[in-house]
């Protein structure tokens, strides 16, 4: 059978859709993470606020997680995104609101951004179990490239646009933010395709809980999933750009809106790739030998003074972070039946989102404790030895050869 071209997957008009609504919801919320970290750093002048900026949307979206794949299990997955849209909106204006104030009340700003940290928890699983149903299994890998390579490029773009427009104003880019979401809702109405729909078979906390079992059951998934929780959870710096942008590489915020987009540039190049030269053997093994680039790139960063060598490194370590998405979202949904592929997912955000907005904290925390370059070079040191421990422990994972 001839294996569809990289072109061919962009021809499905729903996936087009899906793919526009995922850009533009993504640069959105880019632009609003730029402006949130140094709003609140202007604010505090403290990493632990930093720090605390991570906290507040990740807890919410942990406490949502299982009932929200429940209900992309369960529900049109196409109108879940929807409300999740709706609610992001409103958010945007709510922190329009408050950037309005001359002098906006810190608690409100933070139960905002848990309002949202919330509403991801439901977009999340609802948004990667529609995928599968948009285009033939046989495109599923290049699929998710493209995902991946759109959304980098949301990425890329957004912190940039983000910092640009912040020189206007902390309510530009909140305003331009809640257009960006509004586009993103006219696209997600233009879906047509039917979805199937799965009666519940377990019921309550049973139900719940049916994705943990299923993950806890499949080793491959649960090496894949828990290797990008510690890895990143250990060797992320993203909550510590404000600093680097102000304190060490002197760039302003402008500055900080081109670092927070190096490493997406990187992902994006490597998903760019990855669409039209999908990895076609020893996925596995490749998938741990970028969890250790991805490491020693943090190392790189975290004792740079140069502006440029920064950049370089933050680039590396988002190509060698897409390799590892790609593989794991890849074997995740492929490995998972359509009935549980909500509630895994979900599963599966719990993890991304306690490497991200978790280790955003830990970030903040440690570089309380130590000192900002401390916390990055142990950081860096303990995704190598992350990578290390889970190729021993997950042979199964390791040997994964074709991802389909």
């Amino acid at each position: 059978m001839t294996t569809p071209s990289a072109r061919a997957v962009l021809a499905i008009g729903d996936f087009r859709y899906f793919l526009g609504t995922r850009f533009l919801s993504a640069i959105a919320l880019q632009m609003v993470s730029v402006a949130v970290g140094w709003q609140v750093y202007d604010l505090t002048g403290d990493p632990l606020h930093l720090g605390l900026v991570g906290l507040v949307q990740f807890l919410p979206a942990f406490a949502c997680a299982l009932p929200a794949g429940h209900v992309a299990d369960r529900f049109d997955r196409r109108r879940v995104l929807m409300g999740c849209l709706g609610v992001e909106l409103l958010c945007l204006l709510a922190l329009l609101g408050l950037a309005l104030m001359q002098s906006p009340p810190l608690e409100a700003l933070l139960a905002v951004l848990a309002v949202m940290g919330a509403t991801r928890a439901f977009m999340q699983p609802a948004s990667q179990s529609l995928v599968p149903h948009l285009v033939p299994r046989e495109m599923f890998p290049r699929a998710v490239a493209w995902a991946s390579s759109s959304f980098q490029t949301a990425v890329i773009a957004g912190p940039a646009l983000g910092g640009a427009l912040y020189v206007f104003g902390v309510a530009t880019v909140y305003s331009a933010a809640a257009a960006m979401i509004t586009l993103a809702l006219a696209s997600i109405t233009r879906i047509k395709t039917r979805l199937m729909f799965h009666a519940a078979v377990e019921t309550g906390l049973t139900g719940l809980l049916a994705g943990v079992r299923y993950v806890l059951q499949r080793k491959d998934i649960l090496g894949a999933v828990s290797l990008d929780l510690f890895a990143v959870l250990l060797g992320g710096a993203t909550a510590l750009l404000p600093i680097y942008a102000r304190d060490i590489l002197h760039v302003g915020p402008m500055g900080l809106g081109v670092l927070r987009s190096a490493p997406a540039a990187g992902a994006a190049v490597m998903a760019f790739w990855l669409a039209h030269h999908p990895l076609e053997r020893n996925a596995g093994a490749r998938m741990f030998l970028a969890v250790g680039v991805f490491g020693l790139a943090t190392l790189v960063f975290g004792l740079s003074t140069n502006f440029w060598l920064s950049l370089g490194a933050l680039a590396v370590l988002g190509c060698a972070d897409m390799i590892s998405v790609v593989v794991r979202q890849t074997l995740v949904q492929a490995r998972t039946p359509d009935e549980m592929r909500g509630r895994v997912s979900a599963v599966n955000f719990v993890f991304i989102g306690a490497s991200n907005e978790l280790g955003e904290f830990e970030s903040g925390l440690t570089a309380a404790w130590f000192g900002t370059v401390p916390a990055v070079i142990v950081g860096g040191l303990g995704t190598l030895a992350v990578a290390a421990l889970w190729a021993w422990k997950f042979p199964a994972l390791r040997k994964v050869d074709r991802l389909t």
